[in-house]
């Protein structure tokens, strides 16, 4: 028995209706939700621009066993763990770029928060991670 879209919604399927409206909603959001959260956001292009112009300090913030397989080139390794003591002394002035990234996962946006909170003015989250670097080609060593 077929039935027409209309029918569909008159015989009550409409909770059904809504609760697939609202998933797919939400997987179209979500994206836009995450960007808005533990930025400002840097692509790898306009990383490498604040590196080469304006002298930006790369911070990576994975654990050092992490680092130690490969890293930004340049990059100065400070574990999440000990970046609100000790990120005053990589990078003595706070009104230089600091771009910070990991793998992926949210410690950068949480290093990003305590360089803030610093008084760092010119912090970024490298969009993607590691894997959006190397995925632009960009160098990366051991």
């Amino acid at each position: 028995m077929e039935i027409s879209l209309v029918q569909f919604f008159q015989k009550g399927n409409n909770a059904l209706f809504l609760a697939v409206a609202l998933a797919s909603g939400g997987m179209l959001v979500w994206p836009f939700v995450r960007k808005s959260t533990g930025g400002p956001w840097v692509t790898p292009a306009q990383a490498t621009h604040l590196i080469n112009r304006e002298d930006a300090v790369v911070v990576d913030v994975r654990e050092a066993n992490e680092f130690a397989s490969g890293h930004v080139l340049g990059a100065k390794n400070l574990p999440l763990a000990r970046m609100e003591t000790a990120a005053g002394d990589s990078v003595k002035k706070k009104d230089r770029p600091v771009i910070v990234y990991c793998d992926g996962t949210d410690r950068s946006a949480k290093a990003l928060a305590a360089l803030k909170k610093q008084g760092f003015t010119r912090a970024a989250n490298l969009s993607g991670g590691l894997k959006a670097w190397q995925d632009a080609g960009l160098p990366v060593e051991k």
